[in-house]
């Protein structure tokens, strides 16, 4: 029976393409939209209709390479790109691939994700990673790479003054990039106050606790500007919820920008007419484009450390998976949830 199982998993692998390589899981860590699909089955638009392997935060070991690959070799350590574009399209050939309507992605319905032993993935959307660099850390590539594309996608100068709403994984990583973006002044909000202990001990300037009512949204305001003594030239919606995105408008200058990074919520009513009126524009945010190697580089060189982010570890077992998401679901202390394999 293992021999012919093993001789189903080499045809398997022989079937693939030349250019693509296939990757033993080392390390998964659980993002934000892997907890609402486990609780929602659902991702805005994406609904799940059918069993499907979550997880897209991943790093591995080279297990085997497809005969035109060049650039790995067998034994090396590899954080992966989780989102493969058309390389055709409109989008694509601009340069914005995140933006592609054929981008299969894993862990979004109905593409399985890599909360697995083995994943077969191209070889161009593995990125080597240097010998200082855990798995843990290749791992944390690809929410940074989150806060990354937001700072650069705001065009954020030297002197831009910063609110990030939320400082779960998402919210910390973008004050990490934006930090690294030579932002003088960044301030952080939560409703959490164990999240905002990380992050002052990130090097955010300001920390300020907020509620969930909405009703409290003016007097937040008020106290948010007064904190940061200066007008907020960028603020990072970093939850996607109708009272972040509310607070994010009204917090932010005449003439300033919001960047919607989080997905909270499907719809909200917000006073758009308002920020219109000042000039405050709205970015969308989808994922990003051309960061994976940055990232590698910022942490390899120290100037991003990820390492406290990882506040939970769990091994691969029916047991523990289901511990980790409950953990991770829970939010709390739980930062960043991670799986050896």
């Amino acid at each position: 029976m293992e021999r012919r199982r093993e001789e189903r998993q080499h045809s398997w692998w022989r079937s693939r393409r030349p250019k693509d390589v296939k990757i033993r899981m080392k390390a998964v860590g659980i993002c934000g939209s892997d907890v609402h699909y486990y609780k929602h089955m659902r991702l805005t638009n994406s609904i799940v209709k059918e069993p499907m392997v979550i997880g897209h935060e991943y790093a591995g070991v080279v297990e085997e390479i497809g005969n035109e690959v060049t650039h790995l070799a067998v034994g090396d350590n590899v954080t992966l790109e989780p989102g493969v574009s058309c390389a055709h399209c409109s989008h694509c050939k601009e340069g914005r691939y995140n933006l592609c309507d054929e981008m299969k992605c894993f862990a979004t319905p109905p593409i399985h994700g890599c909360l697995a032993n083995f994943v077969v993935h191209p070889a161009s959307l593995c990125f080597k990673l240097p010998e200082n660099v855990s798995l843990e850390e290749g791992a944390m590539c690809e929410p940074l790479s989150v806060g990354v594309h937001a700072c650069r996608r705001a065009g954020a100068g030297p002197h831009t003054k910063v609110l990030i709403m939320g400082s779960g994984p998402i919210g910390l990583v973008t004050l990490m990039a934006a930090k690294e973006f030579g932002f003088p002044r960044v301030a952080v909000v939560d409703v959490d106050e164990n999240r905002l202990k990380m992050a002052q001990e990130l090097g955010a300037h300001e920390v300020g606790c907020v509620s969930t009512r909405i009703e409290d949204v003016e007097k937040e305001v008020l106290e948010i500007q007064q904190k940061m003594a200066a007008g907020i030239d960028i603020t990072f919606d970093c939850a996607g919820l109708e009272k972040t995105m509310r607070t994010a408008l009204k917090a932010t200058r005449s003439g300033g920008e919001v960047c919607l990074v989080g997905m909270g919520h499907v719809e909200m009513k917000v006073p758009s007419t308002a920020a219109a009126a000042r000039e405050v524009d709205i970015l969308g945010l989808h994922r990003y484009r051309n960061t994976y190697q940055l990232c590698i580089d910022l942490i390899s060189s120290g100037r991003i450390n990820v390492k406290p982010l990882i506040t939970h570890r769990f091994r691969f077992s029916q047991e523990d998976v289901v511990k980790a998401f409950n953990v991770s679901a829970m939010g709390g202390s739980a930062i960043k949830v991670m799986f050896n394999i």
